[in-house]
């Protein structure tokens, strides 16, 4: 039997957010379509109730599509009455002023202005726009808001779990290269290198005698016990702040073991805060 389908519909104002608001649902799991016409949304729908394989869908619907923009409230109305699904409208707002700035600021062309001001644009959109704004079961007025205000909105209205910042912690060797996408990098080239103990040399910091001989000094204690207060208070605020991922990167010379070893340690202190993975990248390399 088929299960439900939640479909959240945003649409609003020109410059009021749907960019920003697409990009925080898709954070959170859901299938995402943009300038779908609202005339071919049933026809959408169909394609995935038959699929099986899509529970949770957002649709970005405006006046870029023109008259296919007219059948909104009327297509919104119909998808409320469709079995098995969950449909909530979300409008988007701003204050006149507020969008004039934001389309001076972005040089882009608004969807209504045809030769005329750009004011008299927005407020034709404005009164286009009223009949689907009085069914919205939702009305975000963004005006004040910065782009993080709107994605902490919207997740803390649809996430079905408390959003948790995605960690992704990367061991690396400097001679190899910084990884390009690291947001944070460590440096524990300072710490005792087990390469010089012959003994140490073959394995990695995956394996227990280097892992030990890296943790069992002072530095290396007083080092994790720094990192991790700092990465423990800028989680919250990256999240916050509205970030989707942060990726850690830990380097030593090879990356094989003070990395590796370093990584392990920190990906056990992080799985309790966040969602957190771990990728070794240099530890295979010869030499």
């Amino acid at each position: 039997m088929a299960g439900r389908i939640e479909i959240v519909v945003i649409t609003g104002m020109s410059g009021a957010g749907k960019t920003v608001a697409m990009q925080a649902l898709e954070d959170i799991g859901f299938f995402c379509v943009d300038n779908l016409p609202p005339a071919v949304v049933p026809k959408f729908v169909e394609v995935i109730q038959a699929s099986g394989q899509v529970r949770r869908v957002a649709l970005a619907c405006d006046l870029r599509g023109g008259e296919l923009f007219q059948p909104a409230a009327d297509t919104v109305d119909q998808l409320r009455n469709t079995p098995l699904l969950e449909v909530q409208l979300v409008f988007l707002d701003a204050s006149d002023a507020v969008l004039v700035r934001r389309y001076k600021e972005t040089r882009r062309r608004h969807p209504f202005v045809e030769g005329t001001r750009l004011l008299d644009g927005i407020q034709a959109e404005r009164a286009a726009l009223a009949q689907v704004r009085q069914q919205a079961d939702v009305v975000l007025d963004t005006s004040d808001w910065k782009p993080a205000r709107l994605k902490q909105e919207l997740a803390q209205r649809f996430a079905r779990t408390p959003f948790s910042l995605p960690v992704h912690i990367i061991s690396f060797g400097f001679k190899y290269g910084i990884p390009l996408d690291a947001d944070m990098v460590f440096d524990v080239r300072f710490l005792p290198n087990p390469h010089y103990v012959e003994s140490l040399r073959p394995y990695t910091g995956e394996d227990t005698p280097v892992y030990d001989y890296v943790m069992q000094w002072p530095a290396t204690q007083e080092f994790l016990q720094r990192a991790e207060e700092l990465v423990d208070f800028l989680i919250p605020q990256y999240t916050k702040e509205g970030k989707s991922q942060l990726v850690i990167a830990v380097g030593c010379t090879g990356g094989k073991h003070r990395s590796v070893a370093v990584s392990r340690h920190m990906l056990e202190h992080l799985r309790a805060r966040a969602d957190a993975y771990l990728t070794h990248r240099d530890s295979g390399r010869e030499g």
